[in-house]
């Protein structure tokens, strides 16, 4: 998985007016658990909208007061109207213990049916996962060479050592569907053997 680090500050006061008055001078309020202790915290809004804007799931190494935590973004809590974060929640990673976490889907091949008029469509973007920190891979990796129109790839397919997937089974994750223009492909060629005959 990939690693990013944030700097946080310890909070003295976990209170609403505390909490306001963060998110007023550029602060999120946060809480780090899964650990020996909860840890109550602020992290920089800027620092943090920098790891919020990339696609990945980042292992974040957390240093508040001198100590470096292992930590995953678990939870996050946004303003309805400006959709800015107002408060986060990290699960410390603790070697040999599972958490459930949400990984990127990376594709790979080249696909034969939408190579043939289908259309590639995706239905999970990232896929929930729980194993232990250290099998957690970077991305879900899907090979869609061998697909051809009207085949798919369900979560049961996609095994990863050490981890499963918290996604119904049976799930298609990515599938190639057949358009138009591939049907009409198909079509004109059932025509030209009929012709040939």
């Amino acid at each position: 998985m990939k690693q990013i680090s944030l700097s946080g500050s310890l909070r003295e006061d976990v209170g609403r007016q505390n909490a306001a008055d963060l998110r007023r001078n550029g602060r999120v309020p946060a809480v780090l658990y899964g650990g020996n202790s909860q840890v109550h915290l602020s992290v920089s809004a800027m620092d943090l909208s920098k790891i919020l804007r990339q696609p990945e799931t980042f292992q974040i190494n957390l240093e508040i007061g001198g100590n470096v935590y292992k930590t995953l973004i678990q939870e996050m809590q946004f303003h309805p109207v400006k959709d800015a974060p107002t408060h986060i929640d990290f699960l410390e990673l603790v070697p040999g213990k599972e958490v459930k976490t949400a990984l990127p889907v990376r594709l790979t091949g080249s696909s034969e049916g939408v190579k043939a008029g289908g259309k590639l469509v995706l239905n999970y973007r990232k896929m929930r996962i729980i194993g232990k920190p250290e099998d957690l891979p970077e991305a879900i990796t899907v090979d869609i060479s061998h697909l051809n129109i009207g085949d798919m790839v369900r979560v049961r397919e996609a095994a990863i050592p050490g981890c499963r997937f918290a996604e119904a089974e049976a799930s298609a994750i990515v599938g190639v569907q057949a358009t138009r223009a591939s049907i009409a492909a198909d079509q004109a060629a059932a025509d030209d053997k009929k012709k040939k005959k």
